[in-house]
């Protein structure tokens, strides 16, 4: 009784880990706070005093600018939109646990877990949530090719719910052992006349969570057709602000078919691309007839490529008297008939270069052009501005790429063809090549989007990571895919990864990158690792405490409880973790040293100490680690002996 008394006394002393995601409401009071701090005051709810916002000095705050009453306003709402916003905001308690055995390793090797890439199965608006705050502004890229609303599509409705996945070993994580589904489905369907109240209720707050993501200079690409390109422009414009719409894109993603089609045939979708803030350029490497366009050779062929050839005269710079000279060539004398485009100390330092092109014409004249080389003297390729209209790659390319690694069985209908999602990798932000960077997408469907990470890195060295989320949905008994053993979807696209990073090794052979990550680290989404009186101590009679002393579920391992902390802490979950053995405990150091877990039973001095000396910036222990009431007495000494900066939480 009195040693159970001691660890809940040193429980206490310890920082505990809030193993919750983030609050958003709490956030934005946070932030409200911090530019209008007579704005912050005081409630008291469920017995509890909290801070919240005194809307009436805000609007005071705001007087010039609010709008208010039933004033004529533009606005863009829906049914339940509220609701729609506070799904975005409420913090839930789940986590995700590694799954070793799906997971391959950077080199291809199965059950591998040292990969930074990551596929989460789960809910994705529960996902995004758990991943706000560790991966908040650190990513570049977020690709998203969600439900269409076409009235056929089926999408997670009920946002209020979580998704328990404990029986998903079973089939898929969508049934429980009845056979009952674990959580709403709502199909748009025609007899519900394909309202679009349901899916902007879907879409919204999974957007809103994901802007968090973006970096500062990050973009967002969402595919989309006619059915929702309103409703999502709509939302994109108050997530991301009409200033950072960099484009709607065109994209012709089919040839052929449409026999049966009453008018037009529909041959395109588009992509929204919006940044998380305004963007100064924005260029691609050319392709297909712009790249065509660069044919002729001289003697720079070999290190430069081929070059084009542009007009060095113009008439649309304005009266630049600096601009009017003769240059010469062969002893001629070349006076422009209209104005040079560079200076004349430029143009000598091109002639010098052999960076000029002079052709003569039948009445002895010269025209004058410069060249523009393919590649830079760096070994780069030139770039160019991406067009609004992108005729393919397109959608049947999609489905050839996905029959040949799968064995020619249909596995997946109308996935998205890898060069697509390719060239949308290969555009460049602000004249940056970056070429390392994170890569995001939440409806993963048969992960071309990892497909094409993992292809392109292959091509140019690139060190780009992927984060893939996909609900586990249950395939069709009658399809192809669930006859061929893929039950679900994720299974889908955990197979097609391993496939497509096999081929890609192979293929490039020995022109592949010596660090080439072509697997994945899977992870599960699920309830929290912690029994409820973790987050409601205060609901807990006395007499129960020394019962419920050991807080952690009985069927969770200290892996489980591992990434769960990595969340709390804000560590990447593709961090290297290395595990050990300290004085006979196992001990976790994640990122070189950046956090020591140890989560065993009946905990040493010995190993604590020897933890402490590795002067790690985060120290987490279970709250009943310690061997005896001593043990954890001298906790804090030896730290504060050892490594007195290190932070020491407790779970």
């Amino acid at each position: 009784m009195v040693e159970n008394r001691k660890k809940i006394q040193w429980r206490i002393i310890m920082d505990n880990l809030k193993m919750h995601s983030l609050d958003g409401v709490q956030r934005n009071i946070d932030l409200i706070g911090k530019i209008f701090p007579n704005a912050i005051t005081e409630v008291k709810r469920n017995g509890k005093v909290e801070h919240a916002i005194d809307f009436d000095v805000l609007r005071q705050e705001l007087s010039d600018s609010i709008v208010e009453g039933r004033e004529e306003r533009y606005q863009f709402t829906w049914p339940d939109k509220k609701k729609a916003m506070l799904a975005a905001n409420a913090p839930i308690t789940a986590t995700l646990r590694p799954v070793v055995t799906d997971s391959v390793g950077k080199d291809g090797t199965p059950g591998g877990f040292d990969s930074e890439n990551l596929y989460i199965e789960g809910d994705n608006l529960e996902v995004l949530k758990l991943l706000q705050e560790t991966y908040l502004g650190k990513v570049k890229m977020i690709y998203i090719d969600p439900p269409y609303n076409t009235g056929s599509d089926a999408f997670v409705y009920d946002d209020n719910r979580f998704m328990n996945l404990d029986d998903f070993e079973d089939i898929s994580g969508l049934f429980d052992e009845n056979g009952n589904l674990m959580f709403d489905i709502q199909t748009n369907n025609e007899a519900s006349g394909k309202f679009h109240t349901n899916w902007l209720n879907m879409i919204y707050p999974r957007l809103k969570i994901a802007r968090d993501l973006l970096s500062e200079d990050g973009l967002i690409f969402v595919s989309i057709d006619d059915n929702e390109i309103e409703n999502m422009t709509k939302i994109c414009n108050e997530i991301f602000g009409t200033d950072n719409h960099v484009e709607t894109v065109i994209w012709k993603n089919k040839y052929g078919a449409g026999a049966k089609t009453v008018g037009f045939i529909s041959a395109h979708e588009y992509i929204l691309i919006y940044s998380k803030n305004p963007i100064s350029n924005l260029t691609c490497e050319f392709e297909g007839p712009e790249r065509e366009k660069y044919n002729k050779r001289d003697g720079k062929f070999a290190i430069r490529g081929p070059y084009r050839t542009q007009p060095l005269m113009t008439n649309s710079l304005g009266d630049r008297p600096n601009l009017m000279y003769s240059i010469f060539h062969n002893g001629v004398e070349i006076v422009p008939r209209k104005q040079w485009v560079w200076s004349k100390e430029r143009m000598e330092a091109a002639i010098a270069n052999d960076d000029v092109e002079f052709s003569l014409q039948k009445d002895g004249s010269y025209t004058v052009r410069s060249k523009s080389y393919l590649y830079g003297e760096d070994g780069s390729t030139r770039r160019g501005k991406p067009v609004s209209v992108l005729n393919g790659p397109f959608t049947q390319d999609g489905t050839k790429e996905m029959r040949e690694l799968f064995d020619d069985i249909a596995v997946f209908d109308f996935t998205k063809p890898s060069k697509l999602i390719e060239y949308l990798l290969n555009l460049e932000i602000n004249d940056i090549n970056d070429k390392n960077f994170i890569v995001v997408d939440f409806f993963s469907g048969s992960a071309t989007t990892a497909h094409a990470v993992m292809k392109l890195n292959a091509e140019d060295g690139g060190h780009r990571k992927f984060i893939m989320v996909q609900l586990p949905e249950k395939t069709d008994e009658k399809s192809e895919a669930y006859k061929a053993g893929y039950k679900n979807i994720c299974e889908i696209g955990k197979e097609r990864i391993r496939r497509a990073g096999r081929k890609i090794k192979e293929d490039a052979g020995l022109t592949a990158p010596a660090d080439l990550d072509i697997g994945f680290r899977c992870l599960r989404l699920d309830e929290s690792n912690m029994k409820p009186v973790y987050y409601t101590p205060e609901e807990t009679q006395q007499q129960d405490l020394f019962s419920l002393v050991d807080n952690v579920k009985s069927d969770r391992t200290p892996e489980d409880l591992l990434f769960q902390v990595m969340l709390d802490l804000g560590v990447l979950l593709s961090s290297p973790i290395e595990a050990t053995e300290i004085v006979g405990k196992k001990v976790f150091n994640v990122a070189n040293g950046f956090l020591l877990a140890c989560f065993d039973h009946d905990v040493m001095d010995e190993t604590v100490k020897a933890i402490a000396q590795m002067k790690p910036y985060y120290a987490v222990f279970r709250d009943s680690s310690m061997v005896n009431d001593s043990v954890a007495t001298n906790f804090d000494q030896i730290f504060e002996t050892y490594s007195p900066d290190t932070v020491r939480k407790v779970l």
